[in-house]
């Protein structure tokens, strides 16, 4: 049976460097995607890599804390 995946999503205003941008959008061009699908996926992924270098927080979803080195 088909089934509608219901997603709620919001706007949210970024600032970033020029050259972020500029390297995004060359790469979200290069591979025919949007720019926002681009950066939904980049935090996605650096997201998941963050909480995989912490296994104790992956056990409950709910309990997830960001904690990242800052240089």
């Amino acid at each position: 049976m088909f089934k509608i995946d219901e997603k709620e999503f919001t706007n949210k205003t970024l600032r970033m460097e020029r050259s972020l941008v500029d390297e995004l959008s060359r790469c979200a061009t290069n591979n025919d995607i949007s720019f926002n699908s681009l950066v939904v996926q980049c935090c996605t992924y650096s997201l998941e890599s963050i909480y995989k270098t912490t296994p104790e927080t992956n056990k409950q979803e709910n309990n997830r804390s960001c904690n990242v080195q800052k240089k």
